[in-house]
């Protein structure tokens, strides 16, 4: 949580009577400005995969092995919405919305209802596997060999982290099939009839979803039970709301969404590897003053074992 610096020995001169002032003013506005910090650094996370899966060649097999087959069917479902769809509801919204609110609105309709056609169909094509093997790489690639171990064989003299992965050992999901998930996006499609927040309410309901699924992996090398998945989708809603939604808006750009469901993998990756990285001790490396500087920080839970303690706002 933010924090004024100690002025109590009057540093640079300051009146210590101000400093307290000051701290008595900027209370009310503490937890907002942590909720917004941890609302962008989230939301950072899909854009930082995007760069970190482009520096790394090791994962183009991964996405060009998919790459035709699905850009092909990407391309054909968008290619057939907007032929026959997408005039009729743009004639409908601009009776109520004009011409500029409908033509956004119209287009984002489209892809939504192109999104729900493709994830079904990606289904078909083992888009989940190549997600978890996208995330495991990543992991892997930051020193946490021993979170995925216990769940895949791992070949350790392979050159790339990608090569290193073999078979699961248990059972491997990026996502869980989600009817809930498609249900949800054909129930709140509707919200883009509405001028202006109609889109964004939209974008927003369905990141939510999107981004309490984005950690199963992890729940899953961890160990977690369903509740204990369900305590921390909770602990997180307010991150997971924000990554969600910029993913999503990512996998609505025709022809390219497989590409950044994978930039989204290494981007929930990422997130993980920080917080692994920041509140747990790896089997094997002794507590250094970092690891103990950062299990004390205030504005971060704290995880260990399954167990996390949650420090008030």
């Amino acid at each position: 949580m933010p924090s004024l610096p100690d002025a109590s020995n009057g540093g640079n001169g300051s009146s210590p009577l101000l400093w307290r002032i000051l701290k008595v003013v900027l209370r009310p506005f503490r937890g907002s400005i942590d909720r917004a910090r941890r609302a962008l650094r989230a939301a950072a996370y899909p854009i930082e995969g995007i760069y970190y899966f482009l520096r790394h060649p090791e994962f183009y097999p991964v996405f060009l092995g998919r790459l035709l087959p699905l850009s092909i069917i990407s391309f054909l479902v968008y290619l057939i919405l907007f032929s026959f769809a997408f005039i009729p509801q743009l004639l409908f919204l601009m009776i109520f919305q004009g011409k500029a609110g409908a033509w956004f609105n119209a287009i984002v309709l489209v892809l939504g209802e192109g999104h729900v056609v493709i994830q079904a169909l990606f289904e078909g094509f083992f888009v989940d596997e190549a997600q978890v093997d996208i995330f495991d790489a990543t992991l892997i690639n930051h020193g946490l060999t021993d979170l995925v171990a216990p769940h895949r064989l791992l070949f350790p003299d392979a050159p790339t982290s990608v090569k290193m992965l073999g078979k699961p050992t248990t059972k491997a999901e990026f996502q869980p099939f989600s009817l809930k998930q498609i249900i949800e996006l054909i129930v709140f499609l509707p919200l883009n009839l509405i001028p202006y927040g109609g889109t964004v309410a939209f974008l927003m309901i369905t990141g939510s979803r999107y981004g309490k699924l984005s950690h199963h992996r992890w729940f899953q090398l961890r160990g977690l039970t369903k509740q204990e998945m369900k305590r921390e989708r909770s602990y997180w809603s307010w991150e997971y709301t924000w990554f969600g939604t910029i993913a999503m808006v990512l996998q609505l750009i025709p022809v390219l969404s497989f590409f950044f469901l994978l930039t989204t993998s290494a981007g929930a990756a990422l997130w993980v590897a920080n917080l692994e990285q920041r509140s747990r001790v790896r089997v094997g490396r002794p507590v250094t003053a970092n690891d103990q500087a950062a299990r004390n920080q205030p504005d971060e839970p704290v995880y260990h074992d399954g167990i996390y303690h949650d420090d008030p706002v």
